[in-house]
């Protein structure tokens, strides 16, 4: 009887175990669906991220090599742009909820997962959010580091992928991805 008492306890621990990382794995975003492919944006001199960057709460650039776009922009054999074009904004930081600073997400909607099926940038309540013109999954780029507000992607828990900013001492910055 002893040892039915211990073994019915040990699975209530294992269950109670069980049980909150199930529930602590649903407040997680799955923001590496889309393809980890190499991202390389050199805007570190002061020149090069006046012309290129981003100043100003809100204000965004898309990069994206295979267009073109921005236009005029130096592309070079080093410079990529990840699997569906880069998304550079000026945002709050998401780790600590005060300083603005650039961030940068890949352009490619997690749910469509295909190159050519790029977020759109449109104002919502004021404030800039990426819109998946073919899911309508929206999301957060402003506040909450790119994760889903609505549409399947909510549903699905799938977030934007996100790429580096390094400040460079020049003023400028390097995005990349680091994976």
């Amino acid at each position: 009887m002893r040892g039915l008492k211990i073994l019915s306890a040990c699975l209530s621990v294992a269950l109670i175990s069980a049980a909150c990382i199930w529930l602590s794995s649903c407040n997680s975003i799955n923001d590496d669906r889309i393809p980890d492919m190499p991202v390389g944006i050199n805007l570190s001199t002061p020149d090069m991220w006046t012309t290129y960057g981003v100043s100003g709460f809100g204000s965004y650039r898309m990069f994206i090599r295979q267009l073109g776009e921005p236009r005029n922009f130096p592309y070079n054999v080093g410079t990529t742009t990840g699997y569906g074009g880069v998304l550079l904004i000026s945002a709050v930081d998401p780790f600590n909820g005060s300083n603005v600073l650039p961030m940068a997400y890949d352009l490619s909607c997690p749910v469509e997962c295909k190159p050519y099926i790029r977020v759109k940038i449109a104002v919502d309540d004021m404030l800039p959010v990426a819109i998946c013109p073919d899911c309508g999954s929206h999301y957060d780029i402003m506040e909450q580091a790119g994760a889903p507000t609505s549409g399947p992607a909510k549903s699905r828990r799938l977030g934007l992928r996100r790429y580096d900013c390094y400040a460079t001492q020049y003023g400028g910055y390097i995005i990349a991805n680091s994976n």
